[in-house]
């Protein structure tokens, strides 16, 4: 039986009976048949000789030749609804994405510790968080999901919202859960967190997997990893951070949210005075299957710069694999604004094809 989903108007896509290919010609790639191009979104990505550096700056001038895509994002908190746009190229066995959007703030401050007056420290929460809804002492982020083999049943036309339900008896989470509808669906999700990331995208993977006490992420998962990633700075009895930035003249407002765990010393409060705060993350890239997709990233005026990048086959059963070049792949974005889970998202999909 299916799980009843959220109901929310939808951009579809209205498919007739077909088999999806391609007419190449030259550098661009056809629209898929059964499609016209003015009734929806396709994300063209371009051969190119080099790989862009990977820096949020996205200069290198083969992305003026990737046509980008526009994808309208709505219903999130803080910034309601932003614009996105994406660039793609691919190299012999690589495939790069640039992405931009308009957020006001770069959001960093992410509960961090804070000293009181009484010398004790306290972790700073958003009020109004009923379970895994901070919108306040939080991050910017954003996500792609993917398909995994087209196995999640209706993406093509409702997106990323195929996979989001509402609460149900005995979950705490007042926005719901995420995981497909069938033990064979499974997609691909590229997760960016502007603070816990580091050099990267955090890739992880959606199943079936429903709400229960020991499944508490319901049906989102991290790819496995050998190493690294983040963790919270708190020490063994709870009452503070464990940690601390090296040196004396790092900034006392709980900024850039979080300590490399490369200069992380141990936390002395001595140093700090009522009203200071010490970020609550510890970071480093993740070695492994959750490493996969590199990245850099810059906030400017009032806008988000992405660029990653990761190998057409990872050959992982954890990801989409981009191994036929004339295959047509659908994903779709949501973006974060401060957001824990609240972000806005596009109400259908995004086609992705590669330029032959």
């Amino acid at each position: 039986m299916k799980l009843m989903k959220l109901s929310i108007p939808l951009i579809c896509i209205v498919i007739a009976t077909m088999v999806i290919s391609f007419l190449p010609s030259g550098n661009r790639a056809a629209t898929p048949i059964g499609y016209a191009q003015e009734d929806v979104n396709i994300l063209t990505s371009v051969l190119v000789t080099e790989a862009p550096v990977l820096d949020g700056v996205g200069d290198e001038a083969f992305w003026a030749d990737a046509t980008p895509v526009e994808i309208f994002v709505e219903k999130g908190i803080n910034t309601e609804e932003t614009t996105v746009t994406i660039q793609s190229v691919y190299t012999e066995d690589m495939v790069y994405f640039l992405v931009t959007w308009a957020d006001p703030t770069e959001s960093n401050i992410r509960s961090p510790w804070e000293m009181q007056a009484d010398g004790t420290w306290v972790q700073l929460k958003d009020p109004n968080d009923k379970g895994g809804d901070n919108n306040l002492w939080y991050e910017d982020k954003l996500a792609f999901i993917w398909p995994i083999n087209n196995s999640v049943e209706g993406f093509d036309e409702e997106g990323c919202f195929v996979a989001c339900h509402r609460s149900r008896d005995g979950d705490p989470k007042p926005y719901g859960n995420k995981f497909t509808e069938e033990e064979d669906e499974t997609a691909d999700i590229w997760h960016w967190k502007s603070v816990r990331n580091l050099n990267q995208v955090h890739d992880q993977y959606l199943d079936s997997t429903r709400y229960s006490e020991d499944t508490k992420e319901a049906g989102r998962h991290s790819d496995p990893a050998d190493s690294g990633g983040y963790v919270n700075n708190i020490n063994e009895d709870k009452t503070g951070p464990a940690f601390m930035p090296p040196g004396d003249d790092f900034p006392r407002d709980g900024s850039p949210g979080y300590i490399l765990e490369s200069e992380a010393v141990p936390f002395d409060p001595s140093l700090f005075n009522p009203g200071d705060r010490v970020p609550a993350i510890i970071k480093s890239e993740f070695v492994g299957d959750g490493g996969d997709i590199a990245a850099g990233w810059k906030w400017e005026d009032g806008m988000w710069t992405l660029e990653f990048g990761r190998k057409l086959d990872t050959g992982s059963e954890f990801d989409v694999q981009f191994t036929d070049l004339t295959a047509t792949y659908f994903f779709g974005v949501a973006v974060f604004d401060n957001a824990q889970v609240r972000h806005s998202y596009q109400e259908s999909s995004t086609m992705f094809v590669f330029a032959q």
